[in-house]
């Protein structure tokens, strides 16, 4: 197999031209910055997780590009092209990704509330009453929806205006595409309700087949992709317990990384190298993706 993309956490293989094969790593990153520390386990409870979502969309009737699960830490799936020439896809563009990611919002939480205290993101666009203070971990009124980009170096916001501009999407396209993220969400949700999990936020990608119809692609409702809590924790008032990759983004926050490397993009100058993870850090993250592997499939990782 021809190695295609060695991405941020995963590597693409060519099968043939028209199947991938994706290898999970050990890896993981944090604010577009890959950890110089590996997690164990991590890259089988990511793909067996994916695996379980596209198993259960299928029973649901929602397409997807996932084929088959290849024990422990790879998947193949559909191939669909990459453009990176925006002005190169357009509304009879047809087996392409769609280059945009859709941010699905229940609970204010994460760079939602950086942008909520720099007055980016008002308590009105997100539903609440005029003057409503937001307190972090707040059940948002109504799900809050954004669009960045997924094909830049890093991950830029969009309105509606270039989002449909850069992806070939019509309107019409545009909210079946959002509405199937909100029905994925759903889905999610029955499920993590049973477990007694809550889901945060989370993304999803999609793409069109040769027909031109709407298909899942790339992974979701990972630990990687999704925010999680638990719920007992949050019913009793003790807070939003994190039970994702938010875990390992509180560390550099605390250490001060996260601020350091903000800096540095806003002035355009070279980016901080992101200092490993402490040992015993890496243990504790790497028991919690084994924990919410189970948590979230219903699974025996072993």
């Amino acid at each position: 197999m021809n190695l295609l993309r060695a991405g941020k956490v995963k590597e693409v293989y060519e099968v043939d031209h028209s199947t991938l094969e994706f290898v999970f790593s050990d890896k993981i990153s944090v604010f577009d910055k890959v950890i110089p520390s590996e997690i164990p386990h991590k890259g089988e409870t990511l793909c067996r997780s994916a695996a379980f979502w596209f198993q259960l969309l299928k029973s649901k009737g929602i397409k997807t590009h996932f084929t088959e699960y290849i024990p422990p830490n790879r998947m193949r799936v559909k191939r669909f092209e990459v453009i990176e020439d925006y002005d190169k896809i357009g509304p009879d563009t047809r087996n392409y990704l769609i280059p945009l990611e859709i941010i699905t919002r229940h609970y204010a939480a994460g760079s939602l509330m950086d942008r909520l205290k720099k007055g980016k993101v008002s308590p009105e666009d997100l539903g609440f009453e005029p003057g409503h203070e937001v307190v972090y971990g707040e059940k948002l009124p109504r799900p809050h929806v954004e669009v960045t980009t997924k094909l830049e170096a890093h991950d830029r916001l969009l309105d509606l205006d270039e989002a449909l501009d850069i992806s070939g999407l019509s309107m019409a396209e545009y909210e079946e595409m959002v509405s199937t993220a909100l029905r994925i969400d759903s889905i999610i949700d029955h499920e993590a309700m049973e477990r007694l999990l809550i889901h945060v936020d989370g993304k999803k990608e999609f793409g069109y087949d040769e027909n031109r119809q709407l298909v899942v692609i790339d992974t979701f409702g990972t630990m990687d992709e999704d925010r999680w809590w638990d719920s007992d924790s949050y019913g009793s008032g003790g807070g939003s317990e994190e039970l994702s990759k938010e875990f390992v983004r509180r560390h550099y926050r605390d250490t001060g990384y996260f601020d350091e490397l903000m800096a540095a993009r806003e002035k355009g100058g070279p980016e901080p190298d992101i200092p490993p993870l402490p040992d015993e850090l890496v243990k504790r993250v790497s028991d919690l993706y084994v924990e919410m592997f189970e948590r979230i499939t219903g699974e025996s990782f072993r």
